[in-house]
């Protein structure tokens, strides 16, 4: 399994950016999959995460009401809709997939709970 991170970039305080996460493989719609990020000199964070079929998702507090996750089982890939950006949102973002099974419901929010990841996409938001 591979997974493809890609849409990060230099924006300015309250612009937009959407990274995409694409999944190589047939089974992307039995995996959750989330969002983590890790700022220069710090541990990696959970951001975001998103159940198998998309019913449920979680957020770390800092970014709720300003970041959607989402994904297209059909297109094998996930979303991060970034809005209002700040300045301590840079970071390198990873993005993850975690074997839940064709009838699981879980969004989970630790590192060690993923099984594949892929290789970051840096976003820098300029004050």
């Amino acid at each position: 399994v591979q997974l493809q991170a890609s849409g990060g970039g230099l924006v300015q305080a309250g612009d937009s950016l959407r990274l995409s996460c694409a999944v190589s493989g047939r089974t992307f719609a039995s995996y959750a999959m989330g969002w983590f990020r890790q700022a220069p000199g710090k541990q990696r964070d959970f951001v975001a995460a998103i159940s198998r079929t998309g019913a449920n998702t979680d957020y770390t507090d800092s970014v709720k009401g300003r970041f959607t996750i989402s994904r297209d089982n059909a297109k094998n890939t996930m979303y991060l809709q970034m809005n209002s950006l700040k300045p301590e949102d840079t970071a390198v973002y990873y993005c993850a997939a975690a074997v839940i099974g064709w009838y699981g419901s879980s969004c989970p929010r630790e590192a060690d709970e993923y099984d594949y990841w892929g290789q970051g996409t840096l976003v820098t938001v300029s004050s």
